[in-house]
């Protein structure tokens, strides 16, 4: 999924300067009680399809995002109401819901559950990702339109790479990460 960027679209020279490109999983949300607890079990337990999957750009210091060195943003789809017990029986069921795109900086990237994809191939990433959710179709659907296509195709138009979470998936098979 490639998005042209008016003016933009220009490749930086390999090594410094490009914006870094990451991958976290953290548990999926649920409401408080069983279900939350099942989560947070699937997640210590490395259950791969039970995780949720966002993506992180670590601007470069020749960025032109405002960002400093040491911070980056997380670019992540999701339930409008991820702990609202209805809308998880009807997006278990297969029915679309109501999705969001959430941007927000963080400090510092996670030491755990959290892996450098590449670099961008884009002169600025952030800019680049800000495009894409523009485009990108906010009702979700798990296994057919939920936050693994959502990492995917923002990965696959910022550094290059198909099916990144496959190919992550396959590298991590009997590994604790």
């Amino acid at each position: 999924m490639a998005i042209n960027l008016p003016g933009n679209s220009s490749f930086t020279a390999p090594g410094r300067g490009r914006d870094e490109i990451y991958v976290a999983t953290m548990p999926l949300r649920a409401t408080k009680g069983p279900a939350q607890l099942l989560m947070s079990a699937a997640y210590s337990l490395n259950l791969w399809h039970l995780q949720h999957f966002m993506l992180i750009i670590k601007p470069s210091i020749t960025s032109a995002s405002p960002l400093s060195n040491s911070q980056g943003l997380v670019f992540d789809f999701q339930p409008q109401d991820p702990e609202n017990i209805y809308v998880a029986l009807a997006a278990l069921s297969g029915r679309a819901i109501p999705g969001n795109i959430l941007v927000r900086k963080i400090s510092k990237i996670p030491k755990k559950k959290c892996w450098y994809i590449g670099s961008s191939k884009l002169s600025n990433a952030v800019e680049a990702a800000y495009n894409f959710n523009s485009s990108w179709q906010t009702d979700l659907r798990i296994g057919h339109h939920d936050c693994r296509h959502y990492t995917n195709g923002l990965a696959e138009m910022l550094i290059g790479e198909k099916n990144v979470l496959d190919n992550l998936q396959e590298n991590q098979q009997g590994m604790d990460y």
